[in-house]
């Protein structure tokens, strides 16, 4: 008997071209329900049912009932990871969406509930040069610094480090070909970045802002000019 993990399967799973539209649209991080997932793949309510059913019995996503409404969002961050990871290698679209859209998108997102595109890959390349995060293979360390930078900043770093989740990896980002900060602290950064008002989360996207109270602070904070193009 083979014990690996059935990669073959997961790969028919996650190959087929609705099923990765609604994964895609998990990444955003929200919990959404079927009918939302439907529209969003271009699918009716039952045919999308259907593969909602193939995803959590894979373990891709899974569901929780609350009223009459049954929500989906995926398993854990490592699903979101996947996707991303997939994205990378994945060949460009033959009929890609508005520029503007696209241009959004690769600018800033979050990828499932830390920070990706330019701006987390920026970000990440910063926080590095500035001697707050040491890169390690696969990884992220914070140095003595980074603990008083990131505590100074409003995150507690010994209740990430309690979080069973991986504490600091990189994720390599799908438009920059580079790395950006993942795991609880990049999450917790995104969330703190969110709630001082420099982020805000565009609605049904996975795409944020950069607010102007935000550009001025991540110049103040770690010498961060991002440019809309």
């Amino acid at each position: 008997m083979n014990a690996e993990p059935d990669m073959s399967r997961l790969a028919r799973t996650i190959g087929d071209a609705t099923r990765v539209r609604m994964l895609i649209l998990l990444t955003e991080g929200r919990a959404l329900t079927a009918k939302e997932l439907a529209y969003g793949a271009g699918v009716k309510p039952a045919t999308a049912t259907a593969h909602l059913r193939r995803l959590e019995g894979d373990r891709l996503v899974s569901s929780t009932t609350q009223g009459r409404h049954k929500y989906f969002r995926l398993t854990s961050p490592d699903v979101a990871h996947l996707v991303e990871s997939l994205m990378v290698v994945a060949p460009a679209a033959a009929h890609a969406s508005d520029k503007k859209t696209v241009d959004a998108i690769r600018l800033a997102r979050l990828c499932y509930d830390h920070l990706a595109g330019k701006l987390g890959v920026q970000l990440t390349a910063a926080m590095v040069a500035r001697g707050l995060l040491v890169e390690e293979k696969r990884a992220f360390s914070i140095t003595a610094d980074g603990e008083d930078w990131f505590e100074t900043f409003g995150i507690d770093i010994p209740a990430l480090r309690r979080n069973r989740r991986q504490f600091a990896y990189q994720c390599l980002d799908w438009s920059e070909r580079k790395s950006h900060l993942a795991g609880s602290l990049g999450a917790a950064v995104a969330q703190r970045m969110i709630v001082l008002g420099w982020l805000v989360k565009a609605k049904r996207s996975r795409v944020v802002s950069l607010t102007e109270a935000g550009r001025r602070a991540l110049k103040k904070r770690l010498g961060i000019s991002l440019k809309d193009t």
